[in-house]
């Protein structure tokens, strides 16, 4: 029924737009008086009736299309956030009034100026939509509060998900070390989650890891953890969308991947490797390394001799003073660890001089 209807209105349609375009075109030639003659009537209804039958016939291919147009858009809609919609509609409003107010002049031309109006209303209307939405994530107030944040700290630092399972970061976290603002993307925890449903038992054991993890690091942490709720793409793997989003927002990378800490160095992102600062904060020292040192004074305990290495950690050596100015070689007994420092205990390797030593004689 909805269709006839529809059909019948597009005939109606075509016939009022001949009628118009007949009377419209005898005005400008000069031949108003035949409007109301015998020829004008007939010249107006043969071009009615010819536009009214086109026009209905062509309302079926129309309303065809316009049915898996509005079908498509349902999908769309059912698959768009709120927020989005809102976006959207605030795009068009946008749209429709740069468009009205570039018509206002070209409205005002004869035959051409509605036509060409009305186009216009459709592309800034579309592109409105369009670029609120692709923008629909970037706050244009937090743009500003975030360059001042900046620049009061060491920016923002996304974590991914290798390095929120490992769980080193909540210990990194509750030291003090780490400033800024640590954010968790959304497509990263979207991807904790599906790892925490697995049916494998490792894997689900790894998901449900990282998610403690992360209630832990907002619980302990001592600056600003924020969960970024920008939607992921699942056709676009994770660490794409890692690189993607760290480079929009101008972003570092937290990671224990090797090779996407090397990706996002090629793209020109700031990456921070756990494992890089775990080697670089490794022991210079184990029990059972042999080393050579100079024992330069006489150590609190009787026969403690003390010596130092280059960065100038102290090595205590036992029954060492006897050898006060000379190299020995040693073996390291304990290392001592503390907020003060780093202190070697260790042994004499032999009880004579050391060979090294015996360059220097």
């Amino acid at each position: 029924m909805l269709e006839k209807i529809l059909k019948y209105a597009f005939a109606l349609t075509g016939a009022l737009t001949g009628i118009s375009l007949v009377r419209f075109i005898m005005i400008q030639s000069g031949r108003k008086e035949y409007l109301g003659t015998l020829y004008g009537i007939g010249l107006i209804t043969v071009v009615a009736v010819i536009l009214g039958v086109g026009m209905f016939f062509l309302g079926d291919k129309v309303i065809a299309l316009s049915v898996g147009f509005v079908d498509k858009i349902e999908d769309s809609i059912q698959k768009t956030t709120l927020y989005e919609l809102m976006m959207g509609a605030v795009g068009l409003i946008a749209g429709l009034i740069i468009a009205n107010l570039i018509s206002i002049p070209i409205v005002k031309i004869e035959l051409i100026g509605v036509p060409l109006s009305i186009i216009i209303n459709v592309l800034f209307g579309i592109c409105g939509i369009y670029f609120t939405v692709i923008k629909r994530n970037e706050n244009i107030f937090d743009g500003a509060l975030s360059r001042k944040k900046t620049a009061k700290s060491n920016g923002i630092k996304l974590l991914d998900t290798s390095v929120i399972i490992d769980g080193r970061i909540l210990d990194l976290s509750r030291t003090g070390f780490l400033e800024g603002e640590l954010v968790i993307p959304g497509f990263v925890l979207e991807e904790l989650r599906h790892l925490a449903d697995s049916s494998d038992d490792v894997t689900r054991a790894k998901g449900r890891r990282g998610l403690d993890v992360l209630n832990m690091l907002k619980s302990d942490a001592k600056f600003p953890i924020t969960i970024d709720n920008t939607e992921g793409d699942s056709q676009v793997e994770v660490d794409e969308q890692l690189l993607s989003r760290a480079k929009e927002i101008g972003a570092k990378i937290i990671t224990n991947d090797y090779n996407l800490g090397k990706v996002a160095k090629i793209r020109g992102i700031d990456v921070l490797n756990i494992n890089d600062l775990a080697n670089s904060m490794k022991p210079i020292a184990v029990s059972g390394e042999e080393m050579t040192i100079r024992i330069v004074k006489e150590g609190k305990e009787s026969g403690q001799g003390i010596g130092y290495l280059d960065d100038g950690t102290m090595v205590v050596v036992e029954q060492a003073y006897k050898y006060k100015g000379q190299l020995v070689d040693l073996v390291v007994v304990s290392v001592l660890q503390t907020s003060a420092g780093r202190m070697i205990f260790g042994k004499l390797k032999n009880a004579h001089f050391s060979l090294a030593n015996s360059a220097f004689e």
